[in-house]
């Protein structure tokens, strides 16, 4: 096995730190952008160009932060006996699923009564984290292929749901269902995030973890580019079947530049297996093509690929906080705040009112560049006080 390299241990920080940047982009929108509570941004029939890019961009986000999760288990492997590695895996699994339901959904929705627990991306990597923890101990080739008849076959369960009478059992909903689920005193659970293909993308990830540890970098940029424009050319053809792949099917629309959009509006929720081909595809063509991280702007993204769980935590707090404060300095009460619109789990929104999308691109780039310090500070922190095992969980 050759020696991992520092270069391509930064190349996985780069991509992951770009993603973070432009997942803050989407929840910017969410809060401030007037449309985001009353329509879709890919609805075709009332969406522009540069709104639908805006919203399909951040379609990269998760995937690729479930698929180098796994990556970075195979990398602690090295590092790790099996058993080490699973008891990590594990807890730091379960510690995101609780977060998820606690610290995010306060952030998320401004609910301090908790009216609505929302599981979303932190549930399903935490859950697909505990799950992988589990399997480490089985052949890599049971791994392997486990986490590939997932992602593949994952989408046959859109056929038995389309053809379901009735209520779903609870477990299914956790796989492979968006939903809200009716729970104690008024409150809910909203099933944000199924699991299943997350978890076969990250028991993927962790597979392809050996194309770092295994080969020169020459040869792991071959194979990276190569699979990546793989995973791309099977996605054309998968797609223009309409059959397979994906519950939803492309049409032709008014024009070619809204046909072409309608192709490459995938599911997200949960992520369809064409949805994960398009957005893991560039990702390994990205970290083929990255063999240099030695810029300056390069090491400004670093950091936030760095502490990503402290990013993530910090810039929803912080959006929220903005948010109440523009809401009340629309006229509202925080009384009017705190009750909340009809029907949504989120407090301190008004369907319908909000900013334009220039507005909401300007909150995100300030938000982004104001959190750099933070998240270089405990970047440092945590480099310095490698003793501090608790320090792996955040």
């Amino acid at each position: 096995m050759t020696t991992l390299k520092k270069s391509r241990i930064e190349s996985i920080d780069l991509l992951r730190g770009i993603i973070m940047i432009i997942m803050a982009l989407d929840h910017s929108r969410d809060y401030f952008h007037s449309a985001a509570l009353v329509d879709d941004p890919l609805n075709l029939a009332t969406t522009s160009p540069f709104l639908y890019c805006t919203r399909w961009v951040t379609h990269f986000c998760a995937p690729i932060f479930l698929f180098l999760s796994g990556t970075s288990a195979w990398l602690q492997s090295g590092r790790k006996t099996t058993k080490e590695l699973s008891r990590f895996l594990i807890t730091r699994g379960l510690w995101l699923v609780l977060v998820d339901l606690t610290i995010i959904t306060l952030g998320t929705t401004g609910d301090i009564y908790f009216s609505v627990f929302i599981i979303q991306t932190l549930w399903a990597i935490g859950i697909s984290m505990a799950i992988l923890g589990l399997m480490i101990w089985l052949p890599f080739y049971v791994i392997l292929i486990t986490g590939l008849l997932i992602v593949l076959g994952h989408n046959t369960l859109d056929f038995a749901e389309a053809n379901h009478q009735g209520a779903f059992p609870f477990w299914w909903n956790l796989l492979h269902r968006q939903v809200a689920i009716s729970l104690w005193g008024g409150r809910s659970l909203f099933i944000f995030y199924p699991f299943l293909s997350g978890a076969g993308l990250m028991m993927r990830g962790y597979c392809f973890g050996k194309v770092f540890t295994s080969y020169e970098s020459t040869q792991r940029s071959k194979i990276l580019i190569g699979t990546g424009l793989g995973l791309l050319a099977f996605f054309a053809v998968l797609r223009f079947a309409n059959v397979y792949g994906d519950p939803v099917h492309w049409s032709a629309q008014k024009n070619a530049l809204y046909t072409f959009l309608s192709f490459m509006n995938v599911q997200k929720y949960p992520p369809s297996l064409l949805y994960i081909c398009a957005t893991i595809g560039p990702a390994l063509i990205f970290l083929g093509l990255v063999n240099k991280t030695g810029s300056r702007f390069s090491k400004i993204l670093i950091v936030y690929g760095r502490v990503p769980m402290f990013y993530y935590i910090i810039h929803f707090y912080v959006l929220t906080s903005i948010n109440i404060l523009l809401y009340i300095s629309r006229g509202h009460t925080i009384a009017e705040g705190l009750k909340g619109a009809p029907g949504m789990p989120w407090k301190f929104v008004a369907p319908g009112e909000g900013y334009s999308l220039a507005v909401a691109y300007a909150i995100w780039i300030s938000v982004v560049i104001a959190l750099y310090p933070l998240c270089k500070w405990y970047d440092t922190y945590k480099s310095s006080h490698r003793e501090k095992k608790w320090l792996s969980y955040l």
